[in-house]
């Protein structure tokens, strides 16, 4: 017979002292560090513990006694129960200084360098509507909240369009509202749900892998242009005619779509980049602006979705390139070439590599756009394509940018950069923790001369931060 577990302990009166890792806050209790999500620094509460280690617990609030003097409110009706923005009860300065302590407290802590003075952190130009991307799931299950799975009144197995929620694959929070986008994603999200409902289009089920309306995707852009992208599943009985009957109501309802396209996906998992995307209406494809530059956004290409931060995250590193005009860059990770055009005009010569190979063909579409000569793209795997005998072809590079993913430099491509031996590199990076290993690695011929964090998503967590490393 398997031993009872003993009940997990409620903590009283404790006092959140700090914030930690993925927005999360803290408090000490008995030497013990408890993990707490959506709580304030400041704030006293009584708390459930819902996991509990040896050197560690996690729990949520279930009182507060008493709120925090920095506390603000939040201007979002889903805040708490949709995972997205974690900091909205912060106000906007002090998500900025936590962000800037949070690259502090890496660099230093895992990267054990020595380190100059850092710049203050660039904030979000804006705080609300900032995103020009957001995806949406469609399921034929809602998320319920505690309070409604115990409402006998409220009927349970009802379908929604919104935000998956952690821990519930198979089930969406629906949205009403969300304020990370201009209000047209969700006037066009919500005349989905409606039509949808109105029509008796069936809705996904991702366990079972049936059902017509699967995913949402709404793109705009600096130029004024909106794409829509909707996925669905057909079954054997068919489903396209009633996919088309939605596509024309949205096309007609808002006008202002200039890329209405759909895919039918039959895949386990929602990723296009593997799928053909047809056109309902419009182009397949829109304009992003970025100074004097115009950068063609696909369907499947990659692009900053702040547009407006992403101008100065990139200008931040075109300065710290210090580029006189003479200089052979290497752009690494160069994604659809955004970087390594933002820059050309300053340098000699710039070669991106990029291990997706469509996005390679939107650098050099994005060059041609630009009356950009004096690029070079390569596709494949970084470590593989970045060797000794690619340097010895097309040039040592005297400065390399690199912006990785959240994973970092792999070692390889790390060894690769120190025998390359540019004069200067300009590290881009979405997640300070890997950055300060990496930078570990460089110590030895390189120092860090310049440190830039910028804010690209407001209240949330997430902080871009921007090293410049000078030969020793």
């Amino acid at each position: 017979m398997a031993r009872k577990k003993k009940p997990l302990p409620i903590l009283e009166q404790i006092e959140i002292t700090d914030f930690a890792a993925e927005g999360k806050s803290l408090a000490r209790v008995n030497d013990m560090v408890v993990f707490v999500p959506w709580a304030v620094p400041g704030d006293v509460v009584d708390l459930q513990v819902r996991r509990k280690k040896h050197s560690f617990m996690e729990a949520e609030v279930i009182r507060y006694h008493k709120y925090s003097n920095v506390r603000t409110q939040p201007f979002c009706q889903h805040f708490g129960v949709c995972g997205g923005c974690k900091w909205q009860q912060l106000p906007y300065a002090e998500q900025l200084k936590m962000k800037q302590q949070q690259v502090y407290d890496q660099l230093t802590r895992i990267g054990k360098v020595e380190l100059p003075e850092f710049h203050p952190i660039l904030g979000s130009v804006k705080t609300q509507e900032y995103r020009n991307k957001l995806d949406f799931g469609c399921a034929n299950k809602r998320w319920l909240t505690a309070d409604e799975l115990r409402d006998e009144s409220l009927e349970k197995n009802v379908p929604a369009i919104g935000f998956h929620i952690t821990g519930a694959f198979d089930k969406i929070l629906p949205i009403k509202k969300c304020w990370l986008m201009n209000d047209l994603q969700n006037q066009i999200r919500n005349a989905t749900f409606e039509y949808a409902i109105l029509n008796n289009l069936s809705f996904f089920d991702l366990r079972q892998q049936v059902g017509l309306l699967r995913d949402v995707i709404i793109r705009n852009s600096a130029s004024g242009e909106w794409m829509v992208i909707y996925q669905f599943h057909y079954d054997e009985t068919g489903g396209e005619q009633e996919a088309i009957g939605l596509l024309k109501h949205i096309a007609d309802k808002f006008p202002q779509i200039t890329s209405l396209l759909y895919l039918d996906n039959q895949k386990c998992n929602d990723t296009i980049g593997d799928q053909e995307i047809l056109v309902f209406k419009g182009k397949d494809h829109i304009y992003e602006l970025m100074e004097d530059l115009k950068f063609k956004v696909g369907p499947k290409s990659f692009y900053q979705t702040n547009t407006e931060q992403a101008y100065h995250l990139y200008s931040v590193a075109r300065e710290f390139a210090g580029l006189t005009g003479n200089e052979l860059v290497y752009d690494l990770y160069t994604g659809t070439g955004t970087i390594a055009n933002f820059v050309a005009k300053r340098a000699k010569k710039v070669i991106g590599i990029e291990y997706v190979p469509e996005a390679i063909e939107d650098a050099k579409v994005n060059s041609q756009l630009n009356g950009i000569d004096n690029t070079l793209f390569f596709a494949g795997d970084m470590k593989d394509i970045l060797n000794d005998e690619f340097i010895q072809q097309y040039g040592r590079p005297d400065v390399i940018i690199t912006d990785p993913p959240r994973a970092g430099m792999h070692p390889d491509v790390v060894k690769t950069i120190l025998r390359a031996a540019p004069q200067r590199i300009v590290y881009v990076s979405c997640n300070p923790a890997t950055q300060a290993r990496d930078l570990q690695e460089l110590d030895a011929a390189y120092r860090v001369a310049e440190v830039q964090p910028v804010d690209m998503f407001p209240h949330t967590p997430h902080v871009e931060n921007v090293v410049l490393l000078t030969k020793r």
